[in-house]
């Protein structure tokens, strides 16, 4: 799942980032309420942890924000403010839980998890033929069997699940599992695709994940996918996605 962490405190803000990691999510820390209201813009979070104390713009100015753009995402506040019209205000503006400084990570993981399983629109069971991908246990299993992932491969499968049926450029998965640079000359995509198909024994160019030659990677649709198992090969012919090229790099749209 992709979280979004708006704390001023840089040590707690990776503190947080680190412990949230360690279950499989990717993080993005923000150090100020303006850098917090463009991040929750840009990337709608899965969840988001949101300090009142910020630079720039306070945070509950931030939580009146995302409330305009999202009403529903899940906003968690952090406060070491004690005033209990404080608290009672964040409520009030969408909040849908908050914690007091100090706090226990083990406990805020644990609330993160139960606002998660609560958001109403959340696609935490992702399936693709005998694939199956639980976003918040962080597990896969594929034909019933187990198989274990590390966090990047996870990462890299969860991306292209969340995009079935699309082309996803090398340029693309850089970012979003990696946050690399488009500029920085790496393999590290098929060096981890290839992970993937020794997991799921789905030899190159591959039937779950498919090679799109010269474009980037996809897992097919579920008609693509009932027919490639039918085709010697599994060899299908480009989607009206992918035959235009790969997707911009977020970056590069206007």
């Amino acid at each position: 799942m992709r979280l979004l962490i708006a704390e001023d405190d840089k040590a707690l803000g990776m503190f947080l980032s680190r412990g949230l990691e360690a279950d499989g999510h990717r993080v993005r820390l923000v150090l100020d309420g303006g850098a917090a209201s463009a991040a929750f813009r840009e990337e709608l979070p899965d969840l988001t942890i949101l300090d009142l104390n910020l630079p720039v713009k306070d945070g509950e100015q931030v939580l009146e924000e995302m409330r305009v753009l999202d009403p529903d995402l899940p906003v968690l506040v952090l406060t070491g403010r004690q005033e209990v019209e404080t608290r009672v205000r964040c409520l009030d503006r969408g909040a849908d839980d908050l914690m007091l400084k100090p706090f226990s990570l083990h406990e805020l993981r644990a609330r993160c998890r139960a606002l998660l399983r609560r958001k109403r629109e959340a696609r935490l069971q992702l399936r693709a033929g005998d694939l199956e991908l639980d976003r918040l246990e962080h597990s896969a299993r594929r034909g019933g069997q187990t198989i274990e992932l590390t966090n990047k491969e996870f990462a890299l499968l969860e991306h292209l699940m969340l995009n079935r049926g699309q082309c996803i450029s090398r340029v693309e998965l850089l970012d979003a599992v990696w946050n690399l640079e488009p500029a920085q000359t790496t393999n590290i995509v098929d060096v981890y695709v290839n992970y993937l198909r020794r997991k799921f024994h789905d030899a190159p160019p591959g039937r779950l994940v498919r090679t799109v030659r010269g474009q980037g990677y996809m897992i097919p649709s579920e008609p693509e996918l009932a027919i490639a198992n039918l085709i010697p090969g599994g060899e299908l012919p480009l989607p009206a996605e992918a035959a235009d090229g790969p997707r911009a790099h977020p970056a590069l749209r206007p």
